[in-house]
């Protein structure tokens, strides 16, 4: 029997999963870099990781505070700077980017910038870093967040990272790559995807002992719900090993409520 676990624990080890081995994943730092982490040290040992401040590759110790932490190049094959590591991701190399956001619309755009109006807003957010840039790039974005109607809403506020804008051609419209987007939302309630027809947001999996109509009653708009949707596995006695012990000892991530 696997062990209780928390809601964020379910996340990164849910989000892992994606994470193929031998492929490129940019991340910034907190969930997403413990979500990596955790992938190269289970079922992905051949994971490169990018940070945009210039690690290439490293085989973290431990947790990094930030995307220029000297962590994030400890024995990487390359402590490059952020000019290279946005071009990297313009040439076409890297195939994931990992992002948060406060806001995020069934198109998949992402909001990190404001709520409420720009020039006077309720909340000002520290903005894009680099979340534009690898969204726009690289081949698949991730995004890990909580799932409730503040945050999943019919119109962000701002657009700070591109996900497929207006519905199907507005991306290539734009002038970004063919084939590049949004790829999974990950929550605390499911796994969402994209309709591949009209570029909206459905249900994939749900976590364990979530509904369906959970999802849809903390979602602001409407989703689309296949006639069949996974359960979401749960974390497994490995993965909570591996994140407790190794990844995240500290509980700074899994330890958010």
């Amino acid at each position: 029997m696997t062990r209780e676990y928390n809601k964020v624990e379910m996340m990164i080890c849910a989000s892992s999963r994606y994470l193929e081995d031998g492929k490129t994943v940019a991340v910034g730092t907190g969930a997403p870099c413990a979500t990596a982490m955790l992938a190269q040290k289970t079922a992905s040992p051949n994971l490169v990781i990018l940070f945009e401040a210039g690690g290439l590759a490293p085989a973290l110790p431990q947790m990094p505070i930030s995307v220029g932490d000297s962590r994030t190049f400890f024995r990487g094959i390359m402590a490059a700077g952020m000019v290279e590591m946005m071009t990297t991701c313009c040439r076409g190399l890297v195939d994931y980017a990992f992002l948060g956001g406060a806001q995020i619309d069934k198109y998949g755009n992402i909001n990190s910038t404001v709520i409420g109006n720009y020039k006077k807003p309720k909340v000002r957010f520290p903005g894009s870093g680099g979340a534009n840039d690898f969204a726009s790039f690289c081949w698949r974005t991730l995004i890990m967040t909580v799932h409730s109607k503040s945050r999943f809403v019919e119109k962000v506020d701002f657009v700070t990272t591109a996900g497929f804008l207006t519905g199907p051609g507005a991306r290539e419209e734009a002038g970004l790559p063919l084939g590049t987007g949004p790829y999974k939302i990950i929550t605390d309630l499911a796994v969402l995807g994209f309709d591949e027809k009209t570029k909206t947001m459905l249900i994939e999996s749900v976590h364990p002992g979530v509904e369906v109509a959970t999802v849809k009653q903390e979602t602001g708009f409407e989703l689309i719900v296949p006639d069949f949707i996974r359960k979401t596995p749960p974390p497994t006695d490995t993965e909570l090993r591996i994140l407790r012990g190794e990844v995240d000892p500290l509980r700074l991530i899994i330890g958010r409520s």
